[in-house]
């Protein structure tokens, strides 16, 4: 089966938002066992929608658009698709009663131009939108034109807003998917996520070990983030299942404690599991990461059963009055030292009462760098029941992937001695 998606808006060309669609649909559609071939993303312009539609529906068995089904003069999918497939557009009744009870309920007054989105491509089903006024469309290209001797096709219209599009997908788009077009083979994907080892590094461990399941039909894929390297094991077929299950057995007896998750898991939310089912309570100390420790711990449900205090100590005198960092030591050694992140995390240790704390002190740069302590430099800090450990690394980034590095490094010390303990 040939998937392709098609994204609309000039704003995704000129780089003013990012395009979320492409990601979250390729990924729930590999979930259920559809993987997209090919995906384009075009400006809101006739030419270049229709085009794009014209040559995804010759090859593809489904074409999904997003965008373009909204009430301004942006909006250009719905008619495009129509004029293209020669399908006349007509006023559904039930779409425009859904509009005008979508302003009255928020007792807002409902524009004139707004009753366009209610104009559906005769034989297209309606997907109901209860987050939205445009709904989404589906047809069945039937003959298609641009793909003569083949099975007809399916085209979705989505609408733009992440809010609207995916609880339709959810809802509407999947439960037609697996009626009209279900999975052909069963497919299983899982992916490892190491760090503390660069991708080369990982495939030097594995590569050669996962060669004959590779010839056998396991998809292997290696994908590096800051601080991170995502090991993608994906099969299809009857024996897909125990393809990647002895494959995932090779990875993670090859590179052991690297491992620290699986899928979409990420680290904080592994701390925030462990520290959980230890009983166990975390502070944090930071400086160069500006709260961003603090930041990616929160995000994570539960949190506050774990995280105490977050304290952004960023000057010299934060350092002295909040965490009992001695002036002598900020003299002898500077803010960016060994002592200076042992004394952070004793502080800040002491000052909450925390099983343990995490301190994290460095030159993000791209100024501030000496021979000794070049941009990058960064010494992280780790008080527990065990003792004090300090790491000295070397992130030489931007400023940005330097704090998403520093901060993984800090997990990734506290997630190995939680576990050594």
């Amino acid at each position: 089966m040939v998937i392709e998606l098609i994204n609309t808006g000039s704003e995704l060309m000129l780089g003013r938002v990012l395009n979320t669609h492409q990601q979250w649909l390729c990924r729930r559609l590999s979930d259920l066992g559809y993987v997209v071939a090919r995906q384009v993303a075009v400006a809101d312009a006739g030419r270049d929608i229709q085009t794009a539609v014209r040559e995804a529906l010759g090859r593809a068995d489904l074409v999904l658009t997003t965008g373009g089904l909204g009430p301004t003069s942006d909006d250009l999918t719905r008619d495009l698709v129509a004029q293209l497939l020669g399908k006349q557009l007509h006023e559904d009744g039930a779409v425009l009663e859904h509009i005008k009870g979508f302003f009255s309920l928020r007792r807002r007054p409902m524009l004139e131009r707004t009753r366009v989105q209610a104009q559906v491509p005769e034989g297209a089903l309606v997907l109901p939108n209860p987050h939205g006024t445009a709904p989404g469309l589906a047809l069945e290209v039937q003959p298609n034109p641009f793909r003569p001797g083949a099975a007809a096709s399916w085209l979705v219209m989505l609408p733009g807003p992440p809010r609207e599009l995916r609880p339709m997908f959810s809802d509407s788009v999947i439960p037609l998917l697996q009626r009209v077009l279900p999975a052909q083979t069963d497919f299983v994907c899982r992916t490892l996520r190491a760090t503390g080892i660069g991708e080369s590094s990982v495939e030097e461990h594995v590569g050669k070990q996962l060669l004959p399941l590779v010839a056998a039909g396991l998809d292997l894929g290696y994908c590096a983030r800051p601080g991170q390297v995502d090991i993608r094991l994906a099969a299809r077929g009857a024996t897909a299942g125990t393809t990647v299950r002895a494959a995932e057995g090779i990875v993670r007896e090859r590179l052991g404690a690297f491992i620290y998750a699986e899928d979409d898991e990420e680290q904080e939310a592994v701390i925030i599991r462990l520290l959980t089912g230890r009983k166990a309570t975390l502070a944090l100390a930071e400086s160069c990461t500006g709260g961003g420790l603090a930041h990616r711990l929160t995000n994570v449900p539960g949190a506050s059963a774990v995280l105490l205090a977050g304290l952004v100590t960023y000057s010299n005198d934060a350092k002295q009055k909040f965490l009992g960092v001695q002036s002598e030591t900020l003299a002898q050694h500077g803010a960016v030292s060994e002592p200076v992140a042992r004394e952070m995390a004793e502080g800040a240790r002491r000052q909450t009462g925390a099983d343990y704390a995490l301190s994290i002190t460095g030159i993000a740069g791209p100024s501030g760098g000496t021979p000794d302590k070049p941009v990058g430099t960064v010494f992280i800090g780790l008080a527990g029941p065990c003792g004090i450990v300090v790491e000295r690394q070397l992130n030489p980034l931007d400023r940005e992937t330097f704090k998403q590095v520093t901060c993984q490094q800090a997990l990734e010390l506290l997630r190995r001695k939680v576990l050594a303990a």
